[in-house]
């Protein structure tokens, strides 16, 4: 187990500079602010554990995979529940910025989604993950990665009643 000084110098400083990309791929896996946080901090304490073996130019990819099987393994203990909470915290669009308005809407549109396309949707596209990064982390072929964005974004554009590709997916 991690323990010496510098590792944990360097895993507060990988913390640091990875919590804002972990904590926006949490909020689109889960759909709830607090829910995602959870989400992340058991990401780190699975990290840390094991910091000792994570190569620096790795480590964000591993906490990306740790992320994904921490998220699946909640899910599992639900008992196998794959969608969002309907109650899941969205912004009240009257309240809101058109940023928010849009990311709101993206997360209510995400609800729809298996899980399986869910994480290939964000990992592409919030966190902005070549097809090959997104395979190796979910443990699937690129091609896998590709035919299931294709279904999620059909699915998506058909949910969304065709409004442009843009407003929905950055």
């Amino acid at each position: 187990m991690a323990g010496s000084a510098p590792q944990d110098e360097a895993f507060t400083r990988f913390v640091a500079d990875s919590r804002a990309s972990l904590a926006r791929a949490a909020w689109f896996l889960v759909g709830d602010t607090d829910l995602a946080a959870d989400l992340v901090q058991e990401t780190y304490v699975r990290t840390y554990v094991v910091w000792y073996r994570v190569r620096p130019e790795g480590a964000l990819a591993y906490a990306r995979t740790v992320l994904v099987n921490a998220n699946t393994d909640r899910l599992r203990r639900r008992h196998g529940e794959s969608s969002l909470a309907p109650e899941a915290d969205v912004v009240d669009p009257r309240d809101a910025t058109a940023g928010v308005d849009a990311r709101d809407e993206l997360a209510r549109l995400l609800v729809g989604l298996p899980r399986r396309q869910r994480q290939v949707v964000v990992m592409r596209y919030a966190m902005d993950l070549p097809a090959q990064d997104v395979a190796e982390t979910l443990g699937i072929s690129v091609g896998a990665v590709k035919s299931t964005a294709s279904r999620a974004l059909a699915a998506l554009r058909a949910q969304a009643g065709a409004q442009p590709r843009e407003e929905y997916v950055r």
